[in-house]
C-alpha cells in the first residue's frame, strides 16, 4: 500500500511537472528591437515587465541597439537572412520606407473595436497609415525638437524668452553671451544645435522650405530659402564661433555632450528632443518652441517612433506583438511615458488622465512640445525610399562639420536627390 501510493505521489509529481512545462513551452516569446536615451531605456523595461507578468501567453524579450539608425540597419540584415524581429521600435520615416518596400504587416487585422484607432492623435494616425488605409505601424510615442535654455544666465544678459523668438534674434542672444579666454578660445558657446539634418530642415521650414514640390516632381532644397538658413548656421558655427556642434561618437554620444555642455555651464541653451526633458533640471532650464525665420512663423517637424511588426512574422508572435503594442500605447501607460521621458503622448484620452493633468500642472514644460505640436510641419515621408534624406544627411555634415558652403553642399545633394525621385516617378 505505501508502495502504491508512493508509486501514486511520484507519478502526479512528473505529470504536474510536465504539465508546467509543457505550458512554459507555449508561452510565445516576442523578440523586440528598440533604442532610447537612458529614461525611455529604464520605462521601456518597466513597461515590458509589467506585461510579461499580466499574462500568460506571451513574453516579450528586449534587445537593446545602440541608436535608431542602428535598429533599422540591423533590421534590413535580419530580414535578408530569416533573423528579423517580431516587433520593433524605429523612426517615422524608416518606418515608412519599410512600408514601401511591403516589408511590414499591416496591422488592421490585429484591431478589435475596443482598441479605439481613432483615440490617437491625428497627425500620429496619419503618419502610419498609407494611401490604400493600410496601418503599418503604430504611434509609440511623439516627439518634436524644441529650446532648451539656462534661464538665470539668459536673464543676466538682460534677455528674455522673447529673445529667442526668431533664429536671428537667437543669435543675437548667442553673441552676447559667448565667452572667450585671453586666448581667444571660446569658454561658453551662446547655442548648440544638435548635429543632423533635422535641426536645419526645422530652420529651412520656418522659413517657408520644402523638400519637394507639391506636385512631388522637383527638389527645392537648394533653394534660397534653404541656402540662406543652412548657410547661417556654418557662419555662426565656424566664422563667428557663437555656436558649437558635437558630432560623431558612438550612439548617442553626441546627444550628451551636447546636454552636458548646458548642465556644466559650458553654453546658454540648444536644440533637443521633447523626450530630452526626463535627463534635465529644470530649476536651472527653461524650454520654449523653436523660433521662427525672419517674418516666417516657426514650422519646425513633429513625428512618432513607431512600432512595426516585419514582414513574415508568425501569427503567434504578431498577435503578441500587437497585444504589447495595445498595452504599451493604453491611456495611462501613454501619459506615464511622457511624464517621466518628456516624449508626447500618442492617445487623445492621455489628457484625461489624473496624474497626467497634476503632473503638467506642476511642470509646465511638458506642455511645450504639445503646444510646437499644434504648428509644426508633417514628417516628411521619403518617396525614394531614404535617398533624399540620406542626401540631406550628408550635406548637413559638409556645413555643421566640414565647413563647406551651403550653396555648394545643398546644391550637390540636390542633383543626386533630383535623379533619384525621377526614378522614383518612373517606376510609379
Amino acid at each position: 500500500m505505501i508502495r502504491n501510493t508512493v508509486t501514486w505521489i511520484g507519478s502526479a509529481l512528473i505529470a504536474s511537472s510536465l504539465l508546467v512545462s509543457q505550458m512554459a513551452q507555449a508561452k510565445t516569446t516576442v523578440e523586440f528591437w528598440y533604442s532610447g536615451g537612458t529614461k525611455p531605456q529604464i520605462m521601456m523595461k518597466k513597461l515590458i515587465k509589467e506585461f510579461n507578468q499580466s499574462q500568460d501567453q506571451y513574453t516579450i524579450v528586449p534587445s537593446l541597439q545602440g541608436n535608431y539608425t542602428e535598429t533599422y540597419q540591423k533590421l534590413q540584415a535580419g530580414l535578408a537572412s530569416g533573423t528579423a524581429p517580431a516587433l520593433t521600435l524605429l523612426r517615422g520615416d524608416r518606418a515608412k520606407i519599410m512600408n514601401d518596400r511591403h516589408l511590414v504587416e499591416d496591422l488592421r487585422p490585429l484591431m478589435t473595436p475596443s482598441f479605439h484607432w481613432d483615440d490617437f492623435l491625428g497627425a500620429f494616425r496619419k503618419q502610419v497609415t498609407d494611401k490604400d488605409g493600410m496601418i503599418f505601424g503604430l504611434p509609440a510615442y511623439g516627439t518634436t525638437q524644441i529650446l532648451y535654455y539656462n534661464k538665470h544666465i539668459l536673464a543676466k544678459y538682460g534677455f528674455t524668452k522673447k529673445d529667442l523668438s526668431t533664429w536671428q534674434s537667437l543669435a543675437k542672444v548667442a553673441k552676447a553671451v559667448t565667452q572667450k579666454n585671453s586666448d581667444g578660445q571660446v569658454t561658453f558657446y551662446g547655442w548648440e544645435p544638435m548635429w543632423g539634418a533635422g535641426n536645419l530642415m526645422d530652420a529651412a521650414y520656418s522659413n517657408g522650405g520644402r523638400v519637394i514640390s507639391k506636385d512631388g516632381k522637383k527638389i527645392l532644397f537648394d533653394s534660397p530659402q534653404w541656402i540662406t538658413v543652412w548657410d547661417s548656421f556654418r557662419k555662426w558655427i565656424h566664422k563667428d564661433h557663437i555656436m558649437r556642434i558635437h558630432s560623431g561618437g558612438q550612439g548617442w554620444e553626441y546627444w550628451y555632450k551636447t546636454i552636458d555642455d548646458v548642465m556644466k555651464d559650458r553654453a546658454l541653451g540648444y536644440t533637443g528632443s521633447s523626450g530630452d526633458q526626463g535627463d534635465l533640471n529644470f530649476n536651472k532650464l527653461a524650454a520654449t518652441i523653436q523660433p521662427g525665420w525672419g517674418n516666417h512663423p516657426a514650422a519646425p517637424e513633429a513625428s512618432a517612433l513607431v512600432l512595426q511588426i516585419p514582414k513574415g512574422t508568425s501569427k503567434a508572435k504578431a498577435k503578441g506583438a500587437f497585444a504589447f503594442m495595445t498595452f504599451y500605447t493604453d491611456a495611462k501607460n501613454t501619459a506615464a511615458w511622457s511624464m517621466y521621458t518628456g516624449y508626447i503622448p500618442v492617445r487623445k484620452s492621455a489628457e484625461k488622465d489624473a496624474d497626467y493633468q497634476a503632473f503638467v500642472k506642476d511642470h509646465p514644460q511638458a506642455l511645450v512640445p504639445l503646444e510646437q505640436t499644434k504648428l509644426a510641419t508633417p514628417l516628411f515621408t521619403d518617396p525614394t525610399k531614404g535617398k533624399i534624406i540620406d542626401a540631406l544627411r550628408i550635406a548637413a555634415d559638409q556645413v555643421e562639420v566640414q565647413n563647406i558652403p551651403a550653396a555648394t553642399a545643398l546644391k550637390q545633394a540636390a542633383r543626386t536627390a533630383q535623379r533619384a525621385l525621377d526614378r522614383a516617378n518612373r517606376q510609379h
